[in-house]
């Protein structure tokens, strides 16, 4: 796939989003027809997470949507509205949280 960026969207838009944000991230997914639709999604913070994860118990996939609405930078809109599009995008949102390693100990 290519790393062409998303209509409408340029380095500097990335550069200020990144300084904004911290990391940013590309999904791209190809269609049908061979042509490729894309979306820019920011990491969630802890209200995002809390109402994903409360959907998730009766409605995984509007959890789903949660994050990519909310995380949502910029994109091909066709994403939100297409379901096989958006399930292709929903299925690698887990990639947006990072876990860092912790330790824990007993004192």
């Amino acid at each position: 796939m290519s790393n062409k960026l998303p209509k409408g969207v340029t380095a500097d838009d990335v550069k200020a989003w990144k300084k904004e944000h911290g990391k940013i991230r590309q999904f791209t997914v190809k269609k049908d027809d061979g042509t490729e639709v894309s979306c820019i999604l920011k990491t969630p913070d802890r209200k995002v997470m809390g109402a994903a994860l409360q959907a998730q118990k009766s409605d995984p996939i509007k959890s789903k949507e949660i994050v990519l609405v909310n995380c949502w930078l910029a994109g091909d809109e066709e994403i939100k509205t297409n379901d096989a599009l958006f399930l292709s995008v929903a299925s690698q949102l887990d990639d947006l949280i990072e876990i860092k390693e912790t330790e824990v100990k007993e004192l």
